[in-house]
C-alpha cells in the first residue's frame, strides 16, 4: 500500500533526489522547507513517516521534534544531517526521534530505513486495534449449505476487493461483525488494523470521544491525549455497528471523514488526516429513518453505495446443524473433551425460532455444554433463552398476522410474564437490554 513521507529540508537540490527516489518505490511525497511549512504540512498530509534535516532556517530538529510528537507521536521521525556526532543522535533519540541518518544520504540504507519503520508501524496499530476491541476471531459467516448463504457469499466475493463504503443490513445477533472481518481479512488492506465499535447504547460524549478522541484537558478527566478509533483504523477497515443509533450530532463529522479524510479530536482545532474503509452495519430501516429525519440522507447515501443483506437464521433454517456443529467443535476443544449433537438435539435446535440468531445459537449452545455430561449433546441438555418461541402451529388469532407483528406480540408476553423488568425480559429474549428498549420503542410497548 502506499506510504506518505513528508520530506523536510531547506534545499531544493537535496529534495529532488529523494523525490524522485521515494515516488520510484511508490510512495507519495509532501515537500517542505523550514519548521514551520513542516509542522503545517504535518498536520494536513498525516504522513507514515517524516524525513527531517536537523538544521532549518527556522528551528533544528531537537526543536521541532517535540512540536510534532505533540501533533502526533506514532509517526516515526528520522533526522538527517551533514554534522553527525553521537551526542546528537543520543538527543535526537531522546526527542523521538526513530533513526539518525548522515549526509550524503545512502538511498539503500534509507530503503531499508523506511521498510523497517513501516513494518514496525503496522504491527503498533495492529496491537492498539486488538487492545481496543474484542477479537471476533476468524469464524467462517458463510457455514451452511441454504440458497440464502450461498447467494450471499457471492455477492461479498465480488465486493470484498472493493474499498467502498459498505453497509450491511440485518438482524442483531446474525454475525454482521463476524461477516466485516471476513471481508477485511479477504479485501485490500487485509495487512492492516481491524477495529469495530458499536454505537447502540453509547451517549453523544462517549461515542464522539471513542470515534474521533480527545486531547489533554478537553473535558473533565481527560488528563492525557488519546486517539481514536478511526485514528487506530489508520490505513484499514473501521467497522461501525448499528450506525443507525449514532446521534444526528456526530453524523456530518463522520460524513468529513469520508469526504475528506480528515477529522479533529475533541478539545483540537487541527485537522488530522486519515485512511479507512468503512462498513457499517444495521439492524433498523435507515431509508425509513432519514425519511423520518432520525439520518442524514447524505451520510446514508454515502455509505450505502455497496449494500449486503444477511439473513436471519430462520431464513436459513437448513444451515442450523452446520452452525451448531462448527461452534460445539470450538467449545469442546476449549474444554479440551468431545461432544456430539445427538438426534434428539438436533430436532430441538432446528425446531426452535432463534430470535437472537446465532448470538443466540452460540450462548444456547455454550451454556448446555458446560451443564451437559458425557460426549453428546441431548434435546434435554438445551436450555433455550425463550421457550415461547419453540416453532408450532401458529394460533388461530396469529393467521395473516406479519412477522413484525408476531414478534412485537412475543415480546409483549414476555414483558408481561417478567413485570415487565425489561433486563430479565432481554435476558429471555436472548438480546441486550438496549436492543430490547429499542424495540420496546419502535412497537411502542409501554408499562401499563
Amino acid at each position: 500500500m502506499t506510504k506518505r513521507v513528508l520530506v523536510v529540508d531547506d534545499q531544493r537540490e537535496i529534495r529532488a533526489p529523494l523525490r524522485e527516489f521515494l515516488q520510484g518505490r511508490g510512495h507519495e511525497v509532501v515537500e517542505a522547507d523550514s519548521a514551520r511549512a513542516a509542522r503545517d504540512a504535518f498536520l494536513a498530509a498525516r504522513p507514515d513517516a517524516v524525513l527531517l534535516d536537523y538544521e532549518l532556517p527556522d528551528a533544528n530538529a531537537l526543536e521541532l521534534i517535540p512540536r510534532l510528537r505533540e501533533l502526533d507521536d506514532a509517526v516515526p521521525i528520522i533526522v538527517v544531517t551533514g554534522h553527525a556526532t553521537i551526542e546528537l543522535a543520543v538527543q535526537a533519540m531522546r526527542e523521538g526521534a526513530e533513526y539518525f541518518l548522515t549526509k550524503p544520504v545512502q538511498l539503500s540504507t534509507l530503503a531499508v530505513v523506511l521498510e523497517r519503520i513501516f513494518e514496525n508501524s503496522k504491527n503498533r496499530r495492529a496491537r492498539l486495534a486488538s487492545e481496543a476491541r474484542d477479537s471476533r476471531g476468524a469464524f467462517d459467516p458463510f457455514i451452511g449449505v441454504s440458497a440464502a448463504i450461498r447467494s450471499l457469499r457471492a455477492e461479498v466475493e465480488k465486493i470484498a476487493p472493493s474499498d467502498r463504503p459498505l453497509l450491511i443490513h440485518g438482524e442483531t445477533g446474525a454475525g454482521k461483525g463476524v461477516l466485516a472481518a471476513w471481508i477485511h481479512r479477504h479485501g485490500p488492506r487485509s495487512g492492516e488494523a481491524f477495529v469495530d465499535l458499536n454505537c447502540a447504547g453509547l451517549s453523544r460524549e462517549l461515542l464522539e470521544s471513542e470515534l474521533f478522541g480527545h486531547e489533554k484537558g478537553a473535558f473533565t478527566g481527560a488528563t492525557a491525549g488519546k486517539p481514536g478509533l478511526i485514528e487506530v483504523a489508520h490505513q484499514g477497515t473501521f467497522f461501525l455497528d448499528e450506525i443507525g443509533d449514532m446521534d444526528l450530532a456526530i453524523q456530518p463529522r463522520l460524513l468529513k471523514v469520508l469526504d475528506d479524510h480528515q477529522f479533529r479530536r475533541l478539545g483540537s482545532v487541527r485537522d488530522r488526516s486519515v485512511d479507512v474503509r468503512l462498513i457499517a452495519a444495521t439492524h433498523q430501516n435507515l431509508a425509513a429513518a432519514v425519511q423520518a429525519q432520525k439520518f442524514r440522507s447524505d451520510l446514508y447515501f454515502r455509505i450505502s453505495t455497496l449494500q449486503l443483506r444477511l439473513p436471519s437464521l430462520r431464513q436459513r433454517r437448513e444451515d442450523i446443524v452446520f452452525l451448531a456443529q462448527a461452534i460445539l467443535r470450538s467449545f469442546a476443544a476449549e474444554l479440551g473433551r468431545e461432544m456430539a449433537l445427538a438426534p434428539d438435539a438436533v430436532e430441538a435446535l432446528t425446531g426452535y425460532a432463534w430470535p437472537g440468531n446465532i448470538r443466540e445459537l452460540r450462548n444456547v449452545l455454550e451454556r448446555s455444554v458446560l451443564l451437559a455430561e458425557g460426549s453428546s449433546l441431548h434435546g434435554r441438555d438445551l436450555r433455550f433463552d425463550s421457550e415461547a418461541l419453540l416453532a408450532r402451529p401458529a394460533p388461530p388469532e396469529a393467521a395473516g398476522h406479519t412477522l413484525d407483528e408476531r414478534e412485537r406480540r412475543h415480546i409483549e408476553e414476555i414483558l408481561r410474564a417478567e413485570a415487565w423488568r425489561v433486563a430479565e425480559a432481554a435476558k429471555r429474549l436472548g438480546v441486550s437490554r438496549s436492543a430490547l428498549y429499542r424495540k420496546m420503542k419502535e412497537y411502542q410497548l409501554r408499562r401499563p
